[in-house]
């Protein structure tokens, strides 16, 4: 059920102070947060925040801090080295949240009819074996950065839907697993489009399905904190979730909505992602990234809850965590509770 609270007040409150050109109340009163990040469009919601003074209007001195994988960024929140976060749910990240040392408070990069998304890939060698289609992976080599990532994730709700065997192989990092897939030392891996897609168009691998086929409205990124701020720095908490919002806001209106310069838009981003490129190499890539960023934050709970049940049932994580020790649902709005 969809809730108003405290940080949708907020945010409310900033736009229309933003249209009469006020600047929103600084509630954090400049306080410095480290952000962590992918270089990945779909974390264009905390550039664009960043780039454009939405944090800054929120009372936040920003400084990112980049990661490979999900897991670590995890680490990070927890031992307090970053303090906000988007990233997909992992193993790592739910046993920190048993723990109490972190907690989801908001969603990001959804899958969402209509729009292009996560892709499952083959190998450029395993195509020409003949796997064109995600059941032709049937007892081949599926890549993932560690046990009980995202990219597990996929690739098992896949493989039990099409009742197929996958052998999973952990290689850390999406650069590792990109080498992987271009020397044929994996057959299939899942990624977002704008990786997908350049990968497929050089030849160096092959689309052969579409994650939404197989997870439907996946809430496939989080934003996520310290159990502690959650907690305790509310005030802190609510003013990064709405700059945050005000971020993704920008970057759906042009990337998707189309009411707003996509050449602008990509101008943005492309400081942050494929930034060892020419911005006319790195735009397509960048357009291809392009997945809805939930608004407002508002975080999909019914597939958080389909994922941490996928975790248990493989035995990555306890069996008796409960969604509230994962998630503290009172900043934004839910969907599907």
């Amino acid at each position: 059920m969809a809730k108003l609270n405290r940080r949708k007040a907020l945010a409310l409150m900033s736009g229309t102070m933003a249209a009469a050109g006020i600047s929103a109340p600084a509630l954090a009163a400049n306080k410095k947060v480290k952000v962590g990040a992918l270089r990945f469009t779909s974390h264009s919601g905390s550039f664009v925040a960043f780039e454009r003074g939405y944090f800054s209007e929120a009372g936040l001195d920003v400084e990112f801090e980049f990661f490979q994988a999900a897991q670590p960024m995890a680490v990070a929140i927890a031992s307090g080295d970053v303090d906000y976060a988007v990233t997909a749910i992992s193993g790592g990240l739910i046993n920190l949240a048993q723990k109490n040392a972190i907690k989801v408070i908001g969603g990001a990069l959804s899958e969402e009819e209509g729009i292009d998304g996560q892709k499952y890939l083959a190998s450029d060698a395993a195509f020409q074996e003949g796997v064109t289609t995600p059941t032709d992976l049937d007892g081949k080599r599926f890549a993932v950065t560690q046990p009980g990532s995202s990219f597990h994730y996929m690739g098992s709700k896949m493989a039990a839907a099409e009742e197929i065997d996958l052998s999973f192989v952990p290689l850390q990092k999406v650069g590792a697993i990109i080498g992987a897939m271009k020397s044929g030392q994996v057959d299939g891996w899942s990624i977002v489009p704008h990786i997908a897609k350049p990968l497929a168009g050089s030849g160096a691998v092959h689309i052969i399905g579409n994650v939404a086929d197989y997870i439907p409205d996946y809430q496939v990124t989080t934003v996520f904190t310290s159990a502690k701020n959650a907690a305790e720095e509310r005030g802190l908490t609510e003013s990064f979730l709405a700059g945050f919002s005000r971020g993704v806001d920008d970057y759906a209106a042009a990337m998707i909505d189309k009411t707003a310069s996509e050449d602008a838009m990509v101008d943005l981003i492309h400081k942050y992602v494929y930034t060892d490129r020419p911005r006319d190499k790195a735009a397509p890539s960048i357009i291809n990234g392009t997945m809805r960023l939930n608004k407002g934050a508002a975080l999909n709970i019914a597939s958080v809850q389909d994922q941490l049940s996928w975790f248990q049932s493989e035995g990555l994580v306890d069996a008796d965590i409960s969604i509230d020790q994962l998630v503290d649902s009172s900043y934004v709005e839910t969907i599907g509770a």
